[in-house]
């Protein structure tokens, strides 16, 4: 998978179009990603041992890896993600690269 926990990604589709956040989990057989303060849900919850009072809770849904991309620090835009190559161990956006060679050849 080229989204990592860590990445700042956007929302491209669906209810939850356009909200921006912080991969916090990714789950990869079901292809979902959980993003911090997007996709919420309510929960009800019965009274048990570590929440004794129960009731309805919000929490984040997982979403689709397909309906984020990742959003490039640099640009703040929406990009395609490049995997990142064993011995850089760093992860790039295609177009950021693309720029940067670009104004090195000048």
């Amino acid at each position: 998978m080229k989204i990592k926990v860590g990445d700042n990604v956007r929302v491209i589709t669906g209810s939850n179009k356009g909200k921006e956040g912080k991969v916090l989990k990714v789950l990869k057989k079901e292809n979902r990603v959980l993003v911090d303060g997007v996709n919420i849900v309510k929960k009800h919850v019965k009274p048990n041992r570590e929440n004794e009072t129960g009731g309805i809770l919000e929490v984040e849904a997982p979403l689709h890896i397909s309906n984020v991309k990742v959003v490039s620090k640099e640009t703040k835009k929406e990009e395609k993600a490049k995997e990142a190559k064993k011995e850089e161990k760093v992860k790039e956006a295609k177009k950021a690269q693309k720029t940067s060679k670009k104004k090195e050849s000048k």
